[in-house]
């Protein structure tokens, strides 16, 4: 597919930079095409794999987004860092959109590998990741392949 090109060009983040904000940020908004066609964004945490520009996220075993993604594996993930004073009361915002396919990981070893790295971003210390592990049975953890990334930095006022 041919994807739009972005509009305001000239507020385009790089690559490198799309991937610092990607890698250094904690939370998304995931979004699908949910029940009746209608659009189901959630926020989420996730990890990114730069080397394989993949992100991952985990999420119970059952649900609308389980179940979003079984019938339209095509997601669309928005990540924003918190912002930085211009010096008054407007900021200048850096974002990133990806358009990707996402797909459940089954593999167990590789479930594990890819969530041991996920919880690394998250837990402070391998003992309290470890503990968390324990319970990897119940939980599902997908996988979303880019297919296409865009940044911008924004003058918000």
């Amino acid at each position: 597919m041919d994807f739009r090109r972005m509009r305001r060009f000239k507020q385009a983040l790089t690559k490198e930079a799309c991937a610092e904000i990607l890698r250094e940020e904690k939370r998304g908004t995931l979004a699908v095409i949910g029940d009746g066609g209608w659009p189901y964004a959630v926020p989420l945490n996730y990890w990114y794999d730069e080397g394989a520009n993949k992100l991952y996220f985990h999420c119970a075993k059952e649900g609308h987004k389980l179940e979003a993604i079984a019938a339209c594996d095509k997601v669309c993930f928005t990540v924003h860092d918190a912002g930085e004073s211009a010096g008054d009361w407007s900021y200048y915002v850096k974002s990133v959109i990806v358009f990707g396919r996402a797909r459940l990981i089954e593999d167990p070893a590789v479930k594990l590998k890819k969530a041991r790295q996920f919880g690394a971003k998250y837990f402070p210390t391998p003992e309290e990741l470890d503990h968390k592990l324990l319970a990897i049975d119940r939980m599902a953890l997908v996988e979303i392949t880019v297919e296409h990334m865009t940044g911008k930095r924004v003058h918000e006022k």
